[in-house]
């Protein structure tokens, strides 16, 4: 099963819910373009917060030096982003792939985080509760479907807003798999206790 994990939008808990579904599945993971922060990536954060033995953590396909856009990014490292050295690791395991950003987020003149989805790929949409949260859910998740992409389901981030969950739902007709709540803080511990909650629904997702 390769998973493709998407927010919607910056800093809505996308790489934290990355790390309990790689936990929950004991999944390989990959993010393809980290942009900035190259000592304390994405990737090295899922790999402090993981407790189990078999995850393999695949190296960026592109590690821009800039936190901004990756298309920004790119152009201040002088390259390109090119789709076709995007090469997906290869594993016999379950893959989580972490996107950055939302999916419009621009990758060069033409691509855009959307256009790394697979069509193997089940997206898992990251909603964290804000104004106008409700706006950038339905709009991810319309633009997934018109694309005709597979959605495994939705994570609620941050405390708990049941007007705002029950408008989402009942309007995509996706299923929760679970809520990631605001917690003090995260370890290997807060996220081997969440994986262990969201593993039964996850593995239904095969």
């Amino acid at each position: 099963m390769k998973l493709f994990i998407t927010g919607i939008g910056t800093d809505v808990g996308k790489t934290i819910a990355s790390a309990i579904i790689t936990e929950a599945l004991e999944a390989d993971y990959w993010k393809p373009i980290q942009a900035g922060d190259l000592e304390n990536s994405d990737s090295h954060k899922i790999k402090c917060f993981l407790s189990n033995e078999k995850t393999v953590v695949h190296s960026n396909s592109y590690a821009l030096n800039t936190a901004a856009s990756p298309h920004l990014a790119a152009e201040l490292d002088g390259i390109t982003i090119d789709l076709n050295e995007i090469i997906e690791p290869k594993t016999e395991n379950h893959l989580v792939v972490e996107g950055a950003g939302g999916v419009f987020v621009p990758l060069n003149a033409n691509d855009c985080v959307i256009d790394l989805i697979q069509p193997d790929y089940k997206v898992i949409v990251v909603s964290r509760h804000y104004l106008g949260s409700i706006n950038h859910t339905l709009l991810t998740v319309e633009v997934l479907q018109n694309r005709k992409i597979t959605i495994a389901g939705i994570v609620f981030s941050g405390d708990e807003n049941k007007a705002t969950e029950k408008i989402i739902l009942n309007k995509t007709g996706l299923n929760c798999i679970g809520r990631i709540v605001q917690e003090p803080y995260f370890d290997q511990n807060v996220i081997k206790e969440y994986a262990d909650l969201f593993r039964e629904d996850l593995l239904q997702l095969q």
